[in-house]
């Protein structure tokens, strides 16, 4: 009996929707509230979907009547939406290009009729004229459909172009199917950019002085000047020297409302005006407006004596001449040089431009480079202000905080060794986000066409782009390939491409640059997408392997988890790793398969991690428990890519430093506490997998160096949850094996795992 094809659970979606909707609710700021009511729409669409049956969570095509190809809108997760992102309101450009249309111009709707012109004789010209001259961008993989139908047209495949018309034909009245036209031709090169200078811009943009700040700003260039002339104001009615207080707190000096001058009720009504017009600009804070506060005290008194009448009780007048010694005792009378010197260092102390207002002027000089384009150089960033960018707030030479520079640096464009030294990419995810824009241009190598390869190029990187889908069943995304366009340029493509000796040195770069820039951290799966990308171009079949969720483990893995296994068995046979996560000596039984939901699984592999792992899983905790067996066993990719690629000597020579940043990393992550269950877990998690990548570099270290990172590592976490780990690792490494649940046999060693049916000894929580 075949296996019925399994789908998601709606109570993740409703717990997203409780959350976007308490975000919405309690959102600070508008721009806050239209980012958790867009969350709120996406989930309603999903659970909505999921009720009526037009989404099936799970499924490579979960949207009803939808072929895989189609770009879907994915909420956090991989939930679907049910959205097209290619289906989007005409913009203004393509609006007046329909305008314009002649009545005989088919089509059911605006966007049909858009897209059925430019099947027409002046419509391939217009886009063929673009693809030429490099003026169009690819958004979504969709826009590059009817440019690659043009093509075919234009190069004489009339059979490939009309089956792709009909490929296309049944969702032209929906999807956006060309690219947007601009005057800017997109440039190309090795460099690549995290995000496009309008992005940059429109980030530092988004910059706003905080309202502390803000109060702070308006209580000294408003609030204070306005006290200040309303305690001159009633210092003028003082007969005798102005109230003060003495060494006791008593009030000495005048009183108040003895003498009126002449020109009270103007200078009164003056200052009045003055506080209204402040008022209507900015909400006055506490303290001019709490009712016990002086400054409140004698504007309410200033309010009630519009003449210079006996208006006030005797308790008033008390008031105010208290309220005037308050503040002569402390800052001097209006007037001074006491107060006058405090008033100066208060405005001193507010008088910086403001992140904001450099935010503001950083944005501008980004306004002066291609939208789309990236930053040439980061000394655009990093100049000081210039003559022509000074304002009243922002004196000459101010030079640029590091903060705003690191968010303009996300345009530059620059090798992606560069961006990793610069701090611009941090993560081996963001990594993974712009190597498509360097395997896009190898995998359009193959192409010798460069207008095919350039729009190639662009497709490629803007499919990269897209969200991957939750998916069960042994499923797998879409891929590349399977975009009617995309392979309907397989006659464009050179027969025997010859790039496969740039595809290879660009995987060795990169897999090195992960392994160096982020060694405490487990390949993640858009970066194992790419470099499975490069290995294909390369001509190189290597097992690589996706990181599985706990929580949609399928309980069985296919054959490529096997023979990745066998690879680190063959390479770290005899090394540190092997003999800490007792890897299985040899590999060379015949492997035991499954058909399972028409893939081929692995029965064996499947069955020695059910093993090692004690469980036969079922529980997000026990199928953890499982998966960590697996990427163990599999070293998650690293023992095949050092393996595949001959990194070993390149690796031998870094290792130590490595393994060194990767223990310093578990140490302070195992250093943070926190009383949230979910992110102790997750810390725990996380800090085993890295003590895992650890080892592995370890072991291609020399004996000696292996002791003293050990033996040092046994000092900085003696008395810590870690110190186990580390006896374990000293255990072993004098020669000592771990039993089979993973201790140490009369001692305290117990192997570091990320996962434990129950508590984990290495979990840190808050007290």
């Amino acid at each position: 009996m075949p296996d019925q094809f399994p789908t998601g659970s709606s109570g993740y979606a409703t717990g997203q929707l409780a959350r976007a909707l308490a975000a919405a609710v309690s959102a600070g700021t508008e721009a806050d509230r239209e980012r958790a009511l867009r969350k709120l729409r996406r989930w309603e669409d999903v659970l909505g979907g999921m009720a009526d049956g037009t989404l099936t969570v799970g499924s490579r095509t979960p949207v009803a009547d939808t072929p895989a190809w189609v770009t879907l809108e994915v909420a956090h997760g991989g939930f679907a939406t049910g959205r097209y992102l290619a289906e989007v309101p005409l913009s203004e450009e393509e609006a007046a290009r329909v305008a314009s249309l002649p009545d005989d111009v088919p089509g059911r709707n605006e966007r049909e009729r858009l897209n059925l012109w430019y099947l027409g004789d002046d419509g391939q010209a217009e886009l063929l004229a673009a693809l030429r001259g490099g003026h169009y961008r690819v958004d979504v993989p969709e826009d590059a459909a009817l440019p690659v139908l043009v093509l075919l047209l234009d190069k004489g495949f009339p059979e490939q172009a009309l089956d792709l018309a009909a490929e296309l034909r049944p969702l032209m009245h929906r999807l956006r199917l060309t690219p947007r036209l601009t005057q800017v031709a997109r440039p190309s090169g090795s460099a690549v950019r995290l995000t496009s200078v309008r992005a940059a811009a429109a980030s530092l943009r988004s910059a706003r002085v905080p309202a502390q700040i803000a109060t702070m700003r308006d209580a000294v260039t408003v609030w204070n000047p306005l006290y200040d002339r309303l305690v001159a104001l009633w210092c003028r009615t003082v007969d005798g020297e102005p109230p003060h207080l003495d060494g006791s707190g008593a009030v000495r000096g005048g009183w108040p409302c003895r003498t009126w001058p002449a020109d009270w009720a103007t200078a009164r009504a003056t200052w009045l005006a003055d506080f209204a017009e402040a008022a209507r600009a900015r909400a006055p804070t506490g303290r001019q407006s709490h009712p016990k506060n002086n400054f409140a005290r004698l504007r309410r008194a200033l309010e009630s004596c519009p003449d210079g009448s006996d208006a006030l009780t005797a308790r008033e007048v008390g008031w105010i001449r208290r309220a005037i010694a308050n503040t002569v005792s402390r800052r001097g009378a209006p007037g001074t040089g006491q107060r006058d010197a405090w008033r100066t260092a208060q405005a001193a102390a507010v008088a910086a431009p403001t992140n904001a207002a450099l935010a503001g002027v950083l944005a501008g000089r980004l306004d002066r480079y291609p939208a789309d384009g990236g930053l040439p150089s980061l000394d655009v960033a990093t100049a000081a202000v210039s003559e022509a960018e000074t304002t009243a707030e922002i004196p000459l030479g101010t030079a640029m905080p590091g903060h705003l520079v690191h968010k303009a640096a996300r345009s530059l464009e620059a090798p992606v060794d560069e961006l990793v030294r610069l701090g611009v990419i941090t993560s081996g995810e963001t990594l993974a986000a712009v190597l498509p824009q360097l395997t896009s241009r190898l995998l359009s190598a193959a192409i010798d066409d460069p207008v095919v390869a350039g729009l190639h190029e662009q497709c490629y990187t803007a499919f990269r782009r897209r969200r991957g889908l939750l998916l069960l069943g042994l499923e797998h995304q879409v891929r590349f390939t399977e975009l009617p366009w995309v392979d309907a340029l397989a006659p464009c493509r050179s027969p025997e491409p010859d790039d496969a000796a740039a595809a290879r040195r660009a995987l060795r770069q990169t897999t090195m640059l992960a392994l160096t820039a982020f060694p405490h951290a487990l390949l993640p799966n858009p970066l194992v997408t790419e470099l499975r990308a490069l290995a294909k171009q390369a001509g190189l079949a290597l097992p690589l392997v996706e990181e599985v969720a706990a929580d949609i483990f399928m309980g069985t893995f296919t054959t490529k988890w096997r023979d990745a296994a066998a690879v680190a068995s063959r390479l770290l046979a005899g090394t540190l790793y092997a003999d800490y996560y007792d890897l299985p000596a040899d590999w060379s039984t015949p492997q035991r398969t499954v058909l399972r939901w028409g893939k081929r699984t692995t029965a064996d592999f499947t069955a020695l991690c059910r093993e090692r792992a004690g469980t036969s899983g079922g529980t997000t905790v026990k199928n953890g428990m499982l998966l960590e067996q697996s990427q163990i066993l599999t070293t998650h990719n690293l023992a095949v890519l050092v393996d595949g690629l001959t990194l070993t000597d390149e690796l031998r020579d870094r290792a130590p430093r490595l393994a060194r940043q990767a223990f310093d990393w578990i140490v302070r992550r195992q250093a943070q506490r926190t009383d949230d269950r979910h992110a102790a877990l997750i810390q725990v998690k996380n800090a085993a997998y890295a003590w895992r990548q650890a080892l592995f570099l370890l072991s291609f270290c020399e004996p000696t160096v292996r002791y003293a990172h050990a033996e040092r590592l046994a000092d900085e976490t003696r008395g810590t949850v870690l110190e186990p780990a580390v006896e374990g690792l000293l255990h072993v490494l004098r020669g000592g094996r771990f039993t089979a649940t993973g201790t140490v046999r009369g001692g305290a060693g117990v192997r570091f795992l990320g996962w434990a049916d129950g508590a984990n000894p290495f979990s840190v929580r808050g007290e």
